[in-house]
């Protein structure tokens, strides 16, 4: 029995000296939260998909990775839709520079895109805290970043899920897409999904949103968003709302 007690000990103290081996101090852990609910139509769902592959490569971005203390970040990419649809496509990886970068949207890019029914920002949420607690590299800060065309629709209620992910320090930036394009359901189209994602979706200290006006614009809406959370130019919770994504966009106090 001393034989077997000491066996599981040495394990257990070789598996924790391997798990520090590969953690990394990062300056900040960002999980990547991409809606791929029914309102999406295949179409935006590849120009989604393509506007975070471009992003996630793209030269401001990787100099905002470049420009903190440790020079590098650990990222996560997930796709989600209802209650229990949440799938993590790529877990956290440490992008420190252009290889990195690209290896981590090759990643991505090489996973067929699927979308599922209903839409659970709060179902998404709680993925999130349960990935933040198991993430092995640890940053001064933590980042939720959710992306989405709807209103919270199924699973848990908003308030109790925000809840929880501040609890762990994690703050929630927005990506609300303001689509004209007709959904799959023939629902009418939601003029106020940036209010909604304003006042119900995000907080934290700096939180913000960037509005994306269709799937077109995304690619630019969000590699001005990485960049910005990234590089952590941030202020009081929700300082400033972007009404649009090109050069020289407008903000207005909320």
């Amino acid at each position: 029995m001393r034989a077997i007690i000491l066996t599981i000990a040495l394990v257990l103290v070789i598996g924790a000296h391997t798990r520090n081996a590969t953690a990394e101090a990062v300056d900040l852990e960002i999980m990547l939260a991409v809606d791929i609910s029914g309102s999406i139509d295949p179409f935006e769902a590849k120009l989604q998909r393509e506007g975070y592959l471009k992003a996630l490569t793209h030269p401001s971005v990787i100099a905002a990775i470049t420009s903190g203390k440790h020079r590098r970040v650990a990222i996560s990419y997930m796709e989600w839709a209802g209650e229990l649809s949440q799938n993590t496509l790529v877990d956290w990886t440490v992008v420190s520079n252009v290889a990195t970068a690209r290896a981590f949207a090759g990643k991505i890019g090489a996973i067929p895109i699927t979308t599922s029914h209903w839409t659970s920002i709060s179902g998404a949420i709680d993925h999130a805290v349960k990935a933040f607690a198991k993430n092995p590299h640890k940053g001064s800060r933590r980042v939720l970043d959710i992306s989405g065309d709807g209103r919270n629709n199924d699973g848990g209620k908003l308030g109790p899920a925000r809840t929880r992910a501040f609890a762990l320090g994690i703050i929630i930036n927005g990506l609300p897409i303001m689509n004209d394009r007709p959904n799959p359901y023939g629902l009418p189209i939601d003029r106020k999904l940036d209010e909604y994602y304003k006042t119900r979706v995000i907080g934290g200290r700096g939180a913000f949103i960037i509005v994306a006006k269709g799937f077109e614009e995304f690619a630019e809406a969000i590699r001005a968003k990485l960049v910005r959370e990234i590089a952590d130019r941030g202020g009081p919770v929700t300082d400033r709302v972007v009404d649009r994504t090109a050069p020289g966009a407008r903000t207005r106090m909320p």
